[in-house]
């Protein structure tokens, strides 16, 4: 970022508030070499781990399980263009622990498409960036006409 052009940078307390407050993400992971996202309901642990809650089979757990991804959050209103978004960085890992399990199928994220047999995943916060578009200003701190 650049002083003056319009964004402010977030440190990683607001980012984790701010994720906090929004449903959806988007996940971004490597599929066949290449690049993915794939917008998935959340949740925040109190460790600030971004928790996932998808089907055990499902091609997602495979590609991400053991790897480093990025997780995005983002809420911007179009109309007075301002809005904020928050990128995690880290690895994610399928929770094998039954106690910890237990634990999030109580407290961690709902899956919007139940499936049968359902396991949560971990992205380890290593990297919290974020970044907020101030409304009405542009690039370097130019005003917009209303």
């Amino acid at each position: 970022m650049y002083p003056n052009d319009g964004f402010r940078e977030l440190g990683r307390h607001e980012c984790l508030r701010l994720m906090a407050k929004v449903p959806v993400g988007r996940i971004v992971y490597t599929r066949r070499a290449l690049p993915a996202v794939l917008p998935v309901n959340f949740s925040l642990d109190g460790d600030g781990a971004v928790l996932l809650r998808t089907y055990a089979a499902s091609e997602l757990v495979r590609a991400i399980d053991g790897a480093v991804v990025a997780f995005e959050t983002d809420e911007v209103d179009a109309d007075r263009r301002s809005g904020w978004s928050v990128v995690v960085t880290g690895l994610a890992t399928v929770v094998t622990d039954p106690v910890e399990h237990e634990r999030l199928a109580r407290t961690g994220p709902v899956s919007w498409v139940p499936a049968p047999q359902e396991v949560f995943v971990r992205i380890e916060p290593e990297l919290v960036t974020g970044r907020e578009l101030v409304g009405g200003r542009t690039l370097y701190g130019v005003n917009v006409p209303a």
